[in-house]
């Protein structure tokens, strides 16, 4: 059943990363289009969202790579053992 969790988890997580992509660039493309934004507006909303996405992506995919570690060292040493 653990197995079960963290298989979605990891789904969960590529499916969030790819609705935050689509948020910035629908964010940047409504700024630019908005009779009160610019260019300029827009362009730093993709960069700055596109820190954040991978920032966020980054510490997500982390704590998961984490998990998997720690479970690959106790199964190296219950066979050690």
């Amino acid at each position: 059943m653990r197995d079960f969790f963290i298989g979605a988890l990891d789904k969960l997580i590529a499916v969030l990363v790819i609705l935050m992509i689509i948020g910035v660039v629908v964010g940047a493309v409504m700024t630019a289009m908005s009779p009160m934004g610019s260019a300029l507006q827009a362009v730093a909303i993709l960069v700055g969202g596109a820190l954040y996405v991978i920032l966020m992506a980054g510490m997500l995919y982390l704590f998961l790579g984490i998990y998997h570690n720690t479970k690959r060292t106790a199964e190296i040493l219950e066979r050690r053992g």
